[in-house]
């Protein structure tokens, strides 16, 4: 059964400000998560290279390979 009284202009007019609250929040959380992404890039840095190294097995501390690349 459908409803005896629809009249889909005046629903239109009275959902107005519900959708245009919801196409506000969609547009904030892009533009949140797009300053997100450049304040990441932007902070973002190479991981430097370590003089010394611990093994995560078993916590000894190893020193880097001879010959092994440095970041500088």
């Amino acid at each position: 059964m459908s409803a005896p009284h629809t009249d889909v202009e005046k629903q239109e007019k009275q959902h107005r400000p519900a959708m245009m609250g919801i196409g506000f929040a969609i547009l904030w959380g892009v533009v949140l998560l797009a300053v997100f992404i450049v304040f990441m890039i932007w902070r973002g840095s190479a991981p430097e290279e370590a003089e010394t190294q611990i093994d995560g097995r078993t916590g000894a501390v190893e020193e880097p390979a001879e010959g092994a690349a440095t970041v500088e």
